[in-house]
């Protein structure tokens, strides 16, 4: 006799990851949020060098919604019902449960556990990041291309503008109403955004030229005012239209359809925003001119005696004389910059809350001269595709030989103001072909080594003479190679 028998197998309905697959953080709701190997990836197309900046930059901003997402799914869940409420005693005991409740194997019902008081939900606290670095190093850049890889709302603010609440001047509180303003006065995508104040260190304190009898509004008052704006608070921004923003367009004749339909497309904003900063990154930079002396004077060590190690007068020059208007290209041995601590800040101006509210400190360094070189060539937007462009739309073509490219570069370094040094050589050196080359017969342009070092004019070609000046080009080119060898 042959018994007959068949397995079933049941399967669940949904599936539960196992404790070891929940702690990768797949809790987080995903988001379309690049890495921080993708930003870094994306600033190295706009801006050389400046790696650890780079990466510093792209893990705060990463962290940061990272952050954000969790606190907001935390404040979800504690705020959504807890479908486990409507479970009943006697379905716990039975072996039919309702259809509606899909218990995990794991979990137990509330009615079984010891009464216990209910733990509060961790949040993550953000990381605001203070940038430091001379002129032209790429500060302003680095935000503005971080702006455009990122879908957030993301303002710039200058420093030296803000002063105390109630004198002349804009209140800190304009930068939390630009952001509003570049999330299309949405509150809620405002309130995630990113907050970016330029020139910093013009709001330290100037001790030397107050006295106790006056206030300084424009340095430690508006530290003071940035403090809980920083940490988190609620901010009030007027939602009336202001100077910040275009006026709006007008339909000629009050009935026009142009004009209904105007209003139409407008809804009427309301008086006031309260705008949650918590959320919101601020990330500040300054050149900090001086910031140096004032390490080193931590930094070195005094001794007397024969045998004492005494730092030569060159490099007290700094500090005795007065501060020279560009910052030099010119490295220095060691970057004093980067042992900055935060006592250093306090000494130059600024008081220990303010400091404390930065965590996330990052150090640029001066531009060499092969990342200026890069800078001319290599990058997206170069400064020599920039002006070929605009030769361009007058129908010239411009063309720079290797030697004189080397030769802008060179004479960068020794002028100093990085990137920014650039262009003004740039501009001085094409004045007199951007001059004469429009509405004439001129078609081709050379700029060559000896043009740039004064020795002789740029060499110009007219129409129908093109193969003359890609001779004239590649005899440079020989020149350099044979020179280089």
């Amino acid at each position: 006799m042959r018994v007959l028998s068949r397995n079933l197998q049941t399967q669940a309905r949904y599936e539960y990851p196992s404790r070891d697959e929940q702690d990768d953080g797949s809790f987080l709701p995903r988001s379309g949020l690049a890495t921080p190997r993708q930003l870094v990836r994306y600033l190295d197309e706009y801006v050389i060098g400046q790696e650890i900046a780079k990466k510093v930059l792209s893990v705060a901003v990463f962290n940061h919604y990272t952050r954000v997402r969790a606190n907001l799914a935390a404040f979800d869940d504690e705020s959504g019902a807890d479908p486990w409420s409507e479970a009943n005693a006697d379905d716990a005991h039975s072996s039919v449960s309702s259809a509606h409740l899909h218990p995990h194997p794991q979990r137990v019902l509330p009615h079984q556990l010891p009464l216990q008081p209910r733990q509060p939900v961790s949040l993550f606290e953000k990381s605001n990041v203070l940038v430091i670095g001379p002129t032209g190093s790429g500060k302003t850049l680095l935000a503005r291309t971080l702006a455009r890889v990122l879908d957030v709302p993301f303002s710039v603010s200058d420093a030296t503008s803000f002063t105390q609440a109630g004198y002349v001047g804009e209140d800190v509180d304009m930068c939390i109403q630009r952001l509003l303003q570049a999330a299309n006065w949405d509150s809620y995508r405002a309130s995630t955004g990113i907050v970016y104040i330029d020139e910093v260190d013009k709001i330290a304190r100037k001790s030397s030229s107050t006295t106790e009898s006056s206030r300084d509004v424009g340095g430690e008052g508006v530290q003071q005012a940035l403090l809980r704006m920083m940490e988190g608070s609620v901010v009030t921004v007027q939602g009336k239209p202001s100077s910040l923003e275009p006026p709006a367009p007008t339909a000629r004749g009050r009935g026009s359809p142009a004009a209904a339909q105007l209003l139409i497309c407008q809804p009427e904003r309301p008086d006031t925003y309260h705008i949650d900063t918590s959320n919101v990154l601020f990330i500040l930079s300054g050149a900090f001119v001086g910031l140096d002396t004032v390490v080193k004077r931590r930094v070195s060590k005094g001794s007397i005696g024969f045998t004492a190690n005494l730092a030569p007068k060159e490099e007290d020059s700094d500090s005795k004389g007065f501060l020279p208007f560009f910052t030099s290209n010119r490295r220095s041995s060691e970057n004093l910059l980067e042992m900055i601590e935060p006592a250093d800040l306090v000494k130059y101006g600024f008081i220990p809350e303010f400091i404390s509210r930065l965590p996330t400190l990052t150090t640029l360094s001066p531009l060499s001269t092969q990342d200026l070189r890069r800078i001319l060539t290599d990058v997206r937007g170069s400064l020599i595709s920039q002006y070929t462009a605009l030769f361009g739309l007058s129908g010239v073509e411009i063309r720079f030989t290797t030697t004189s490219i080397d030769q802008i570069c060179f004479r960068a370094v020794e002028r100093g103001g990085g990137a920014r040094g650039l262009r003004g050589i740039m501009e001085s050196l094409l004045l007199d072909a951007m001059y004469e080359v429009p509405g004439s017969n001129v078609r081709y342009v050379l700029i060559t080594g000896d043009m740039v070092l004064g020795k002789s004019p740029a060499l110009y070609w007219m129409r129908g003479d093109g193969p003359a000046f890609w001779a004239a080009w590649a005899d440079e080119e020989q020149r350099a190679e044979k020179h280089q060898l």
